[in-house]
């Protein structure tokens, strides 16, 4: 008999999702979906704007990264108009990036997934929150909520806005930075770095302290992520795609549907986007997981020296599903490092921030998100107004893998509490720190539910 259980309060989860497990009469999976039930449009409302429009709009997709959209939008737009930015343009978008990864990664880790790895998975949920966290452990707490608001602080300072920045534009950036902005920017990535590398350590012992949930969702499969020269870059390089058996595949992102498609779902608003590979298709997983495996090296010393670590307990390529939240960590430190010495760059306060610009013409670009690849494709007529618009998302890309990561943790589960469940499946999806503004545009409220179906029927449903 199906059964319906209402947990109060709403998680964390940013989005409103639908979670469905088909079993067969043995209790084995057949079939598991992460259903994103909110409406798609985004794409469809950017068709005749102005392209020189697309960084400011973009960022309006979503309130949890709307930088990285700022960032791809600017660069695909430089692209449309065959513009370079100058250095100084380009220092300061590497830097707002920056800042970027350390508010997402920071609430990520301490705000959204930490709870459950610092209070326990299946603590009280009233208290599995930022809150409790602050009551628990106040000092990890109030110095994990100093970093995001450094790295909000960035933002602010370089995007104009800390939510929705408004700079970038085709060609560069709209005015140059002042002599007393860099010194403010130095202050706070010195800072930045000493807090990042604290904290790492905080949440690697206490992942690497629950070794069977750190170990428990091992999925094998491939990755994507960004490359400069072999190491890890956030802001531009070559995607590569890693195999299991570490056999990789570089690209240009111009070349991006040669190796990728995307296709639609019938249970789901969000599309699902696999490689293309020896004839067939293969779904791929990407963010921080993923571009630790696909790189080579760190560019910074402290980074290096976190991953050197992080892979002699999770191994290269690491599989483990939970191990997300140790790669975040590591990507943290990378932040930190990465934005003083870009802030520290004298060319950051050249007045040269803007680029000629040419005649229109279509144009694809990405940047790495905080939760992965993230590709805008545009088209364009010869007056640069938008004919069709084209969004990569990151949580579009491992739509597959969350699936997957459903379908071990219903076997795994089934037999447990509906609390039990429950806790499991969004411990689960937060490892992906999925974004359904961002894979949707979503309208709707932030809801999860999870249905677990026997023969088309179902047997159990369970509501938070």
């Amino acid at each position: 008999m199906a059964r319906t259980l209402t947990i109060d309060p709403v998680t964390r989860i940013e989005g409103h999702a639908q979670v469905e497990i088909n079993f067969d009469d043995n209790n084995k999976v057949t079939s598991s979906y992460f259903k994103v039930i909110d409406f798609r449009g985004f794409e469809t409302f950017l068709q005749g704007m102005q392209v020189e429009l697309m960084p400011t709009i973009t960022a309006r997709i979503c309130g949890t990264c709307p930088h990285a959209h700022h960032l791809a939008a600017a660069k695909t737009v430089d692209k449309v108009f065959g513009a370079t930015a100058p250095r100084a343009a380009m220092l300061q978008r590497e830097a707002l990036n920056m800042g970027s990864i350390l508010h997402s990664h920071g609430v990520h880790f301490f705000a959204l997934a930490g709870p459950d790895l610092l209070l326990g998975i299946n603590s009280d949920p009233a208290k599995r929150n930022i809150v409790g966290l602050l009551e628990a452990a106040p000092e990890v707490a109030k110095k994990a909520l100093r970093l995001r608001t450094l790295g909000q602080k960035v933002a602010e300072v370089i995007g104009g806005r800390g939510t929705h920045p408004v700079t970038f534009v085709p060609g560069g950036v709209s005015r140059p930075l002042t002599t007393d902005q860099r010194d403010a920017l130095k202050k706070m990535a010195t800072e930045a770095v000493a807090l990042g590398v604290e904290l790492v350590d905080v949440g690697k012992n206490a992942l690497l302290g629950q070794l069977e949930l750190a170990t428990s969702l091992p999925i094998e499969g491939h990755y994507l992520g960004t490359v400069n020269d072999g190491a890890l870059d956030l802001y531009d390089g070559d995607l590569r795609l890693m195999s299991p058996d570490k056999s990789t595949l570089e690209f240009s992102v111009e070349d991006w549907t040669k190796h990728i498609f995307e296709e639609t779902q019938a249970h789901s608003y969000s599309k699902y986007v696999s490689c293309k590979k020896d004839g067939g298709a293969v779904s791929y997983r990407v963010g921080s997981l993923a571009r630790l495996n696909v790189a080579d090296r760190m560019a910074t010393p402290l980074a290096q020296a976190a991953l050197e670590e992080y892979r002699s307990h999770g191994g290269q390529p690491c599989h483990q599903t939970v191990f997300f939240h140790y790669a975040r960590l590591v990507e943290l430190v990378y932040a930190c490092e990465h934005l003083l010495a870009l802030v520290s760059d004298e060319e950051i306060v050249s007045d040269e921030v803007r680029g000629k610009l040419g005649e229109p013409r279509n144009a694809t670009a990405h940047v790495e998100a905080p939760r992965g690849v993230l590709i805008h494709d545009y088209e364009v007529d010869k007056e640069g107004i938008v004919k069709r618009a084209n969004l990569l998302v990151a949580t579009q890309q491992n739509s597959s893998a969350m699936d997957a990561t459903i379908a071990l943790i219903a076997e795994q589960n089934i037999d447990k509490s509906d609390e039990e469940l429950l806790n499991t499946v969004e411990f689960g999806i937060r490892c992906y720190d999925p974004c359904l503004s961002c894979a949707t545009h979503r309208v709707g409220e932030m809801k999860l539910d999870v249905i677990c179906n026997r023969n088309g029927k179902p047997f159990r449903q369970v509501r938070r």
